[in-house]
């Protein structure tokens, strides 16, 4: 084989390896680009307690990416506000996150997460993000205000519960001395009372029979003496 046949194989073949080589380096730069199948979203409780939505982006290549948040809105025209943008100066491989504090936080309520990664990602996070019932759920109304009537019902319980107790004795109180005073009444003595009273033999009656009866027997005595005067004055006219 001649010289010029070598040194064409061997063309050849530098020229497979440098086009297998391209390929490979391109499909590492594909498979290290940036994409929004990097970037995931949730609604979740951060270590205070708080309601936040938490974005994390796993792009490997460490593009810097614009992260905003938007609050869905019921209404036909100008259905979403923008909440907040924040940035992923290095996002990493295992993931970097950020997190989000909304204005309001109530179950169903939906946000938008839109991240542009310089020229090649501009689109938004899938699926949107949808607050549950039981995610990061503060303490209702209904529940404090139930628990505050429980709390204030106990001590007004308590309160009429020594008032029910000190009634109680006053009616017993009222009770005994109604008994006690009737019999005070019943057993009044011969001498006065209300018995007596509604009979006519109270010690009133008594002295006024008495001096009636003095008076009678004084008068029948005044007769008697003047009958018998003035028989003696005419037996001596008579003589």
């Amino acid at each position: 084989m001649s010289r010029s046949s070598h040194a064409a194989m061997a063309a050849r073949g530098i020229g497979t390896l440098a086009a297998a080589a391209a390929l490979a380096i391109g499909g590492a730069h594909a498979a290290l680009a940036c994409s929004i199948g990097d970037f995931s979203a949730v609604a979740v409780c951060d270590a205070g307690g708080h309601g936040v939505i938490r974005v994390t982006d796993k792009d490997a290549s460490g593009t810097p990416a614009r992260i905003d948040l938007y609050l869905q809105l019921n209404q036909p025209i100008n259905n979403q506000r923008l909440i907040e943008t924040k940035t992923l100066a290095r996002p990493t491989a295992r993931g970097a996150t950020v997190d989000f504090v909304p204005e309001s936080w109530y179950a169903g309520e939906t946000f938008r997460i839109h991240v542009k990664a310089g020229n090649l990602v501009d689109d938004d996070v899938q699926p949107l993000v949808v607050v549950q019932e039981d995610t990061c759920a503060p303490a209702g109304p209904s529940a404090s205000s139930s628990a505050s009537v429980s709390a204030s019902a106990s001590p007004s319980a308590s309160a009429s519960a020594p008032d029910s107790a000190s009634a109680a004795p006053s009616d017993e109180a009222s009770s005994e001395s109604s008994a006690s005073a009737a019999p005070v009444t019943a057993v009044s003595p011969a001498g006065g009372g209300v018995r007596l009273a509604e009979t006519g033999g109270g010690g009133g009656t008594t002295v006024i029979a008495g001096t009636a009866a003095g008076l009678v027997v004084v008068g029948g005595g005044i007769v008697l003496a003047l009958r018998r005067r003035a028989a003696v004055q005419g037996q001596r006219s008579g003589g």
